[in-house]
């Protein structure tokens, strides 16, 4: 499998290590206990012979070439983990280079790869338009804001589409190279897996952070500050609306818009972590947590933890061993 790697001035320096660390992992493996049956060709191509790292690092590249024809292009994120950060960065010369290869490399039968910031680059080339996708869940609303034609759900770690694939936030690169592993050959990538002490996650949902979302929006924000203080109490779109002085109308499409769910969706996500805080730091009953963020009974509670962390009671409390 060829495969580049597109080092961009300022890129996150974990996400272009560990990306090349699984595939000479595989590379070493598979020679030594495989007989070399599955090679993974990884190359650093770049728009100048050096490239710095957002750590200062430098690292050799070889320069761009217009007709390589690769099998996958990766495209590590660049160390930016805000809009007024990552914006800017977006509009830079070697970046609107850089999208318009990905492109071209695209339209050529490449298949195209990022995990976190990543992702806004190749969206930039337009690549993922009507597609699945997943990215970094701190910026997903600016992301449902910048690129509307992609069908976002940050809540995934790994989004395979008929382009490429996407995964999530910063250690993402880790599952990325893992999947791309998986998909020469299973056995390998669970041998890669096994001595990195590493395996692709299914989901990011457990480390979102409700709050941070919110703060992109002065409608949602409200809305999330109401929210937190009606926990307890079953939820009323009409009394959200009524108190944050909108229409239903007007507090569905925002949230939409900024969260890319309902407002009941986002009021469970607000109460699944108040659960997930009272599991882990009170001595408190299931049944009594469960009262505390409005449901019925602790059996309700336990099958949302389950569908919406991928973890249950036990698995919460263990963190704390």
């Amino acid at each position: 499998m060829r495969i580049i790697i597109l080092a961009l001035e300022g890129l996150f320096d974990t996400g272009l290590t560990a990306t090349l660390d699984v595939f000479s992992t595989a590379n070493s493996l598979s020679a030594a206990m495989m007989g070399g049956a599955t090679r993974f060709d990884v190359s650093i191509m770049g728009m100048r012979r050096r490239v710095r790292s957002g750590q200062g690092l430098i690292i050799p590249a070889t320069p761009l070439n217009r007709d390589e024809r690769p099998d996958w292009v990766i495209v590590p994120a660049l160390k930016a983990v805000t809009p007024d950060t990552l914006l800017p960065a977006l509009a830079r010369g070697d970046v609107r280079q850089a999208v318009d290869q990905i492109a071209r490399w695209q339209a050529g039968g490449a298949r195209i790869a990022a995990a976190c910031v990543g992702t806004f680059v190749i969206a930039e080339a337009g690549v993922l338009n009507g597609s699945p996708a997943t990215s970094t869940w701190s910026l997903a609303p600016l992301f449902r804001q910048r690129y509307p034609q992609v069908d976002l759900d940050e809540t995934r770690m790994l989004v395979p589409s008929e382009t490429g694939v996407t995964a999530g936030s910063a250690m993402g690169h880790l599952d990325l190279a893992l999947w791309l592993v998986r998909q020469a050959s299973p056995e390998l990538a669970t041998l890669v897996s096994r001595y990195l002490l590493a395996d692709i996650r299914s989901s990011q949902a457990a480390y979102i952070i409700p709050n941070h979302l919110a703060q992109a929006d002065p409608l949602v924000l409200r809305f999330e500050r109401w929210s937190r203080e009606h926990l307890s109490e079953g939820f009323s779109l009409q009394e959200a609306a009524s108190a944050l002085a909108t229409s239903t109308r007007s507090l569905q499409r925002r949230c939409q818009a900024v969260l890319g769910k309902s407002p009941l969706a986002y009021f469970q996500d607000l109460r699944v972590e108040r659960a997930r805080s009272l599991i882990q730091g009170s001595g408190l009953s299931l049944e009594t947590i469960a009262a505390e963020v409005g449901y019925a009974d602790g059996a309700t509670l336990r099958t949302l933890l389950r569908e919406r962390l991928g973890r249950g009671v036990r698995d919460l409390r263990a963190d704390l061993r």
